[in-house]
């Protein structure tokens, strides 16, 4: 199980993984953290879709040390002794993106989505991006088979389909369309990059977008 650590940000964080400082994310996370509705929120990221990457962990603490919240992050992949994470204890849960496949099978296997489901009963936020989006869903599309194709061993906290990138990536569209057209996925919503879409319970309650143009699609 994950051990939940918190710290400051490493001086040498390599620039990738994702957490851009520029405006629109830093819009992101002011609108995260305002779901909370309490000071200085409590929020863990778990970066497993990335093997735990460490420039991801550093630049998730970059982006969110400057906003009055208490972040944390999960290990999967520590190679030392492994925890329950203590998912009850947080006010928001980050999924961060990479590969949606690898995330949910490491997850299982350290029964990290018994506590993401915990979480969801208690009513703490949960969010992500790309693969982060994909995992609460029943199925989705995604590239971490090599080509894109359909997932359908998701969590299953939100009922159908879903697909992020619609507009970001040539083939995400007429992929998910067709998956759909064909009856190998179940419907479900789209999300152009920078665009997301806010369910309260298993209801779509908003959509929001950080630049203009940007989309969420049933």
């Amino acid at each position: 199980m994950p051990t939940i650590e918190s710290r400051t940000p490493s001086r040498s964080s390599p620039r990738r993984g994702g957490f851009s400082l520029r405006s629109e994310t830093t819009g992101w996370i002011a609108n995260i953290l305002s779901l909370a509705k309490k000071r200085s929120p409590r929020v863990c990221f778990v970066p497993t879709a990335t093997g735990d990457f460490r420039g991801f962990i550093d630049r998730f603490y970059a982006a969110f040390k400057k906003f009055d919240c208490r972040p944390s992050h999960c290990h999967c992949f520590s190679g030392t002794k492994l925890i329950q994470p203590r998912s009850a204890e947080q006010d928001i849960i980050y999924v961060g993106g990479g590969n949606n496949r690898n995330l949910l099978a490491i997850w299982r296997l350290h029964g990290v989505d018994r506590a993401m489901r915990k979480a969801w009963n208690k009513g703490i936020i949960l969010c992500g991006v790309s693969a982060g989006m994909n995992c609460w869903f029943e199925s989705s599309v995604t590239d971490s088979f090599g080509a894109l194709k359909e997932l359908t061993d998701g969590l299953g906290l939100l009922k159908g389909s879903a697909c992020p990138h619609y507009d970001g990536e040539p083939n995400r569209r007429p992929t998910y369309r067709r998956l759909i057209k064909q009856k190998i996925l179940p419907a479900g919503v789209a999300a152009d990059d920078g665009a997301a879409i806010h369910y309260v319970g298993t209801r779509v309650f908003r959509c929001v977008a950080s630049k203009p143009g940007a989309q969420a699609i049933r």
